[in-house]
């Protein structure tokens, strides 16, 4: 395992929700990571509580986390350490109250 991957699974096991996105939780900039976190906090989830890592601000990362997943896009969540997917992911899970189970947070 590399640098950047190391740096990558550290994070993922060391925050119990983590969201990599383009932007912050408060100033995201894509639309697919802002859904993201309107889903999380309609899911009960504490903006505090939500830990981001913005790629846009560290190109390895970026990259990094695709293979780390081996999934093509972001926004990507964590929820203890498993993947969940994407915002499309997120919002099918959250609508069929998956996610809801899956953060503990309260159903919306």
């Amino acid at each position: 395992m590399d640098a950047t991957q190391q740096r990558i699974d550290d994070l993922v096991k060391q925050n119990d929700v983590l969201l990599f996105m383009k932007g912050t939780a408060s100033f995201p900039q894509c639309g697919f990571s802002g859904r993201a976190i309107q889903i999380l906090k309609a899911c009960g989830v504490e903006p505090k509580a939500i830990k981001t890592v913005n790629v846009l601000e560290d190109p390895e990362i970026r990259a990094g986390i695709k293979d780390y997943s081996q999934w093509p896009t972001i926004p990507q969540l964590y929820v203890k350490g498993e993947f969940i997917g994407g915002s499309d992911i997120m919002m099918d899970l959250y609508e069929s109250g998956e996610l809801q189970q899956v953060i503990g947070g309260n159903a919306a």
